[in-house]
Formats: C-alpha cells, sequence, structure tokens
C-alpha cells in the first residue's frame, strides 16, 4: 500500500534523515517541513515533517525547571508539533467522516523522539542514576502523543525506539573509561546501551497498552537499537568497511569526533567514502546506515508487529 500522508513529530539527532530513508523507500517524494508549507502544496500533498531540530519529547519548561534550560536548542517540544498537526488538519479535512477517510491512507511516524530528553541532561553532568527517574516521564510523553493521533483519526502509526547510545562517538569520548570491563564486545560503553534498551523496554509496554486500548489503530514498535546493533556487531558484512564507532567526519581523537572540531567546523575533515562508515559525524549515523535501518522497517524486520504493509 502506498501512504498518501505521513506525518513524523520528530527531530532527535537521527529523524531527518530517517525520515527522507523511508519515505524514498515507500515510494514517496521527500516530505516538506512544516514551517515552510505552502498551501498550494496541498494540492498534490504527500506528507509533511513536523521535526525541529534538537526537539524534545517534554516540555521546554520540565529542563528550565532542572536549571539545564539553556542548553536547549529549541523550545518546539513535541506537544507544540502536535499543536502544528492540529492547525494543518484543518487545511486537510473539515468533517470527521473526510478526516478518517483520509487518515485511514496514512502513516504516522511519531519520533524517533526522547533522545535529545538525555542528552542535554547527559552532556550538562548528568549521571545514568539521575536519568533514569526521567524515563517514565519520557515514555509518557511519547505515548500520550500517541494516543493524541490516534483521537485525531491516526489509524497506523510507527513510534520508534532509541539507538544505543553507548556505541555512539560523541558518548564514547566524553564518557569513555579506563576499565575495559565496561564496554562490550563491540567496543560500546555497556551501561549506556542498557540505559537505551531500558528507554526502549518501557516503551514497548506502554504501547502494549496502548494497543488495548486502541484496538482498531495498528500501533508498530520501531526496533532503531536491533538494527544498528547488527551493523555495529558486524560492520563488515553490512558492507561498512570503514567501521561503525569512529565517525567518518570529525577533528581527530580515538573516534573522530572533537568537540573543538566538530563536524564542519574548522580543524574537521571527512573521509573520503561516507558510504563505508555507519557513523558521519560522531552524533548522526550516516547516509548508508540510515537507509539500512529504513529498509529493515519496510521489509518488516526491525517492527513489531512486521510493519508489511510500509512495502
Amino acid at each position: 500500500m502506498l501512504f498518501t500522508l505521513i506525518l513524523s513529530f520528530c527531530l532527535i539527532f537521527y529523524c531527518n534523515v530517517e525520515i527522507v530513508s523511508t519515505t524514498e523507500a515507500s515510494g514517496l517524494p521527500h516530505l516538506p517541513p512544516y514551517l515552510a508549507l505552502r498551501k498550494d502544496q496541498l494540492h498534490s500533498f504527500h506528507g509533511v515533517n513536523f521535526a525541529v531540530a534538537g526537539a524534545t519529547a517534554l516540555d521546554a519548561k520540565f529542563f528550565y525547571d532542572q536549571s539545564i534550560g539553556k542548553v536547549l536548542w529549541t523550545n518546539d517540544s513535541l506537544s507544540v508539533q502536535l499543536g502544528w498537526f492540529k492547525q494543518l488538519k484543518s487545511s486537510l479535512c473539515t468533517t470527521k467522516q473526510e478526516c478518517d477517510n483520509y487518515f485511514k491512507k496514512s502513516l504516522f511516524l511519531v519520533g524517533e523522539i526522547g533522545g535529545n530528553d538525555y542528552n542535554y541532561a547527559y552532556f550538562v553532568g548528568g549521571s545514568i542514576k539521575q536519568l533514569r527517574a526521567s524515563v517514565p516521564l519520557v515514555v509518557e510523553a511519547i505515548t500520550k502523543a500517541t494516543s493524541f493521533l490516534i483521537e485525531e483519526g491516526a489509524v497506523e502509526l510507527l513510534v520508534p525506539g532509541n539507538f544505543p547510545i553507548g556505541c555512539s562517538a560523541v558518548y564514547l569520548t566524553l564518557f569513555g573509561s579506563p576499565n575495559k570491563t565496561e564496554y562490550d564486545r563491540n567496543g560500546c560503553l555497556k551501561a549506556y546501551n542498557a540505559f537505551s534498551k531500558n528507554h526502549n523496554y518501557q516503551l514497548k509496554r506502554a504501547l502494549d497498552m496502548l494497543r488495548q486500548k486502541y484496538p482498531h489503530a495498528r500501533i508498530i514498535y520501531a526496533d532503531y537499537y536491533g538494527a544498528a546493533m547488527r551493523f555495529i556487531h558486524a560492520p563488515r558484512h553490512h558492507g561498512f568497511t570503514g567501521g561503525t564507532l569512529t565517525a567518518c567526519c570529525g577533528g581527530g581523537g580515538p573516534y573522530n569526533f572533537n568537540n573543538s572540531a566538530r563536524c564542519g567546523h574548522i580543524g574537521s575533515r571527512a573521509c573520503s567514502n561516507p558510504s563505508s562508515h555507519a557513523n558521519w559525524d560522531g552524533i548522526h549515523l550516516t547516509e548508508a546506515a540510515y537507509r539500512y535501518v529504513a529498509m529493515g522497517l519496510v521489509n518488516g524486520t526491525f517492527t513489531t508487529p512486521p510493519a508489511a504493509k510500509l512495502s
């Protein structure tokens, strides 16, 4: 089935490229950003991207209350993006029946969102123990957004979990340890990956509860963690001859991530063949890695239940 609408509500560090890869794999054109959407584009409308760089699942007030609001890249949190959706909806359909018919042909990509809620806190010195307390709050924000969309007429929703942050060059650089036991066999930080798995576990449980509440909706969990760990564990098998933990573009260091010379800044340089690397700039994956993840979603390999309708 070719979906006529894809609505995404994220941008953590990863989501824009994920959206591009998923829409291309589904045979759809690239999605315009909501804030740049023109009225004349509604006549040939295929979807829209509400994503904002650095956005969080929790509202900005939460971070200001925690005295870390000054590090936020944006105040356009998930609830703000949902407000934009409400504004757009009135332009797409008017009656409930018309909206229901429209959204039955639509895929809602709800995330990947939540990663920045943790990243901001980690990067200003928060500990894993402290951050664990915020996981239920982040998961609740994501599930409330999913519930809101279902109440608005969505019946097909793809809700991704978080990536293995312990394999990210920025985390490996900032939180590296001389203790080899803190790393797994792939060279990733075990404690930070366990944190991601805990978030994903709680999210999957929350989505199970939503499925019971909304049996008519198809709520699909996207296993970004599992998809990424496949090529992190066996990079050459998946074509990543340049490796998976070291950034293609950066300013040096063990993982080619240097906060003083980040990719695109003075002192950084890019590798000659980005498609041979899984990690682009220490934070984002490369297009090749995102395409691998996207195809895993389209083919149903990394979705629960299998997202066969995406193909």
